[in-house]
């Protein structure tokens, strides 16, 4: 049998997330009198380090990406914490999807065109895309590219078959994974494992007709390898939602290359806040929580400190 929940949502509580988490079995309290916290702030670690408490039992933070929070030292083995994992996988995918089409529609190049000139264009359809970290972003991209008729591979921590890809790598033998990749999108987690993953090595693999996606972290991605490629034809193209350093600074090189295609990390929908274009799927996130907390289940998006996310 469940029991109520005495649950704080700081530092504000967004709308319709009372009614949800209610109806799920908690007890809107104050801090000082909660089981468990929602913050629902993308930062602050600091902040909200000061308020937990031995009685904290479980912290959700409503953001997905916490390499931030773990390097913060706040998330601590003493309770519980879970990120918002899944939760903006579909605004993402479609981020990751339109770049891809960007890519083989050589629209980086038309973008900055001043003069009527055709480029060789091609479709995605028979051509093979490479997922690295194929999570809940990967998968759902690789829902959407199925109908296009492209080969999936996807590359993960351990290399265990996924549905929906044609083959599956370890990250230890990405290498492997390239020489057949026209496309190389990436949805990792950014860990001290994929930090500087993508280096001059998988860059020269992908090669001239290659094309490098990044919706997940700048710093998977060695920024100088990849200017010098661009530059010099070794890469065909990079679509970047996130850089490294980001934002990424007025004259920097990747800005004036015509195989570039920059948009300032906005994968995810918002005005502002990551939760903007994904209420509902996280108030359906929290909610399962919630339920699952009361009832002594596992959590969902639960926060592995030794994985890293």
């Amino acid at each position: 049998m469940s029991r109520s929940v005495p649950l704080a949502v700081t530092p504000e509580v967004l709308p319709g997330m009372a009614e949800a988490l209610e109806a799920a079995g908690a007890t809107l309290v104050e801090p000082s009198d909660a089981d468990a916290l929602v913050w629902t702030s993308p930062g602050q670690p600091d902040r909200l380090a000061a308020l937990l408490e031995p009685r904290h039992r479980w912290v959700a933070l409503v953001i997905a990406g916490v390499e931030r929070w773990l390097a913060s030292g706040v998330v601590d083995d003493a309770r519980t914490w879970t990120c918002a994992r899944g939760v903006y996988a579909d605004g993402v995918a479609e981020h990751a999807l339109a770049l891809l089409l960007a890519a083989a529609r050589r629209l980086p190049a038309y973008a900055r065109a001043q003069t009527w000139r055709q480029l060789d264009t091609e479709r995605l359809r028979g051509e093979t895309v490479t997922i690295l970290g194929a999570g809940a972003i990967g998968r759902r991209l690789a829902e959407l590219l199925a109908p296009l008729g492209v080969r999936l591979v996807a590359v993960t921590r351990h290399g265990d078959r996924l549905p929906g890809f044609d083959r599956t790598y370890p990250s230890s033998a990405l290498g492997e994974a390239l020489p057949s990749t026209r496309y190389l999108v990436l949805t990792a987690a950014l860990t001290d494992e994929t930090r500087g993953i993508v280096d001059g090595a998988v860059l020269d693999a992908l090669g001239p007709r290659g094309a490098l996606v990044n919706v997940a972290r700048g710093e998977l991605v060695d920024t100088g390898a990849l200017v010098e490629r661009l530059r010099d034809g070794r890469l065909g193209a990079a679509l970047l939602d996130v850089t490294d350093p980001e934002p990424l600074p007025d004259g920097h090189p990747l800005w004036a290359l015509d195989n570039v295609l920059i948009t300032p990390h906005v994968a995810n929908p918002n005005a502002g806040n990551p939760w903007d274009s994904h209420l509902a799927e996280l108030l359906e996130h929290l909610a399962g929580n919630v339920s699952a907390f009361a009832e002594g289940r596992p959590l969902a998006g639960t926060i592995d400190l030794t994985a890293g996310y």
